[in-house]
C-alpha cells in the first residue's frame, strides 16, 4: 500500500511551512501533494522551490474547503490518503504507524489516529481520547454509524484521520454544502459505507487550536443545524442489527440542543446558549438521554482502559446490542 499526505492550504504560508516539514519528514516514504485553493502570499513560490518532492495543484479561483481536498485527491497517486490542513502536523512515524495498523486489518476504509492538541506556541492544550485498550483496534462496518450516533466512534478532525482512495471516490468527495463546518465529519460517515474501522491509539498528529480555526467563525445555532443534520444522515445508514433499539430522533434532536447549550455556557456565552437550548432545557428525557451518553462515554474509557491489552474481543454494550470492538 502507498500512501499520499494531502495538504490543503489558503494564504497561511508560515503555518504551512510546518505542514509540509512534518509531512516531508516521515520515517518511511510518501507522496506529498499541497492543495492550494489560490493563495497569493508566496505559497506558490515556497512550493516550486521544493521541486519534485511536493506535488502541486493550485485552484485558479478561491474554490472553498471541501473543493479544494477534492482537487487534492485527484492529483493523488497513493491508494490511502492522509489529509492535513495546514495549520496541523504530523509526528515523523505517523504514516509508519498507521500503514502498519491497516495491513493487519484489509478490510477496513477509514482509519483514526490519536491527536495532540497546541496553541500556537506548540504547548499541549489537550488530548483526544483513546478508542479501546489495546495500541490499536478495529470496529466492523457494520457497527460504525450506531457507534457514530451514540458518540462512541469518534474520528476526529484530519489531522486524525486517512481513508482508502477507493472508498473516498464511491462516497462522492467532500460536500462544498458543508464548508468550513462538518465537511470532513460528513465525509466520514460516507467513506464508512465501505469498510471497517481501524483506531490507532498513539499520538501521531498534532491539531492547532487558534482563532483562525474554521470552527471558531461559526455559531452555536450554525453548529447545532449542521449537527442534526449529520444525525439524521447517520440515522439512514445504521445497521438493521441495531434498528430495533434507535432513539427517536427528536429525542437526538433535544440531546444535541443541550449539548450545543452546555458547550455554550462552558465557553461563556449564556445568552446563546440559552436561545439554542429553547425549551428542551425543561425536558426531563432530553437530560436524561444526554446523561446517559456522557457517562457511557466515560464509564466506557475507563472499563475498556483497565483490560489486558491483549484480550481478544472486547463488547460495548449500549441500548441492549453489542458494539464489537476487537483489539489487536
Amino acid at each position: 500500500m502507498k500512501f499520499t499526505i494531502i495538504i490543503t492550504t489558503y494564504n497561511r504560508l508560515s503555518l504551512l511551512k510546518r505542514a509540509v516539514e512534518s509531512a516531508l519528514n516521515q520515517t518511511i516514504a510518501c507522496e506529498v501533494v499541497v492543495a492550494d485553493d489560490g493563495s497569493n502570499d508566496g505559497t506558490e513560490e515556497y512550493i516550486e522551490s521544493l521541486g519534485d518532492r511536493v506535488v502541486y495543484h493550485r485552484n485558479s479561483v478561491n474554490l472553498g474547503h471541501s473543493a479544494t481536498v477534492n482537487a487534492g485527491i485527484n492529483a493523488a497517486q497513493g491508494d490511502w490518503i492522509k489529509l492535513l490542513d495546514d495549520d496541523d502536523y504530523l509526528a515523523p512515524n505517523c504514516i509508519e504507524k498507521l500503514t502498519a495498523a491497516i495491513q493487519a486489518c484489509p478490510q477496513a476504509a477509514i482509519c483514526s489516529c490519536q491527536a495532540i492538541q497546541v496553541d500556537m506556541n506548540g504547548s499541549e492544550v489537550s488530548r483526544t481520547d483513546r478508542v479501546g485498550s489495546g495500541k490499536a483496534c478495529y470496529i466492523s462496518q457494520e457497527d460504525i454509524h450506531y457507534g457514530m450516533l451514540l458518540e462512541v466512534v469518534p474520528f476526529g478532525t484530519p489531522v486524525q484521520v486517512s481513508f482508502k482512495k477507493e472508498a473516498f471516490i464511491k462516497s462522492g468527495g467532500w460536500n462544498s454544502d458543508f464548508d468550513g463546518n462538518c465537511d470532513d465529519i460528513y465525509s466520514w460517515i460516507q467513506i464508512a459505507k465501505y469498510g471497517d474501522a481501524v483506531f490507532v491509539n498513539e499520538y501521531l498528529g498534532y491539531r492547532t487550536i487558534w482563532s483562525g480555526s474554521c470552527h471558531k467563525q461559526l455559531t452555536l445555532q450554525q453548529r447545532l443545524e449542521t449537527n442534526f443534520i449529520l444525525k439524521q444522515e447517520i440515522y439512514t445508514l445504521i445497521s438493521e442489527k441495531y434498528r430495533s433499539s434507535l432513539p427517536e430522533l427528536e429525542l437526538i434532536q433535544n440531546y444535541l440542543k443541550l449539548h450545543w447549550f452546555l458547550v455554550g455556557l462552558k465557553h461563556k456565552q449564556p445568552l446563546d446558549a440559552l436561545k439554542v437550548a429553547g425549551t428542551t432545557i425543561l425536558s426531563y428525557q432530553g437530560w436524561a438521554f444526554i446523561l446517559k451518553i456522557k457517562l457511557s462515554k466515560v464509564i466506557t474509557q475507563k472499563f475498556l482502559l483497565t483490560l489486558q491489552q491483549n484480550l481478544p474481543q472486547l463488547w460495548l454494550t449500549m441500548n441492549q446490542k453489542q458494539l464489537l470492538i476487537t483489539d489487536y
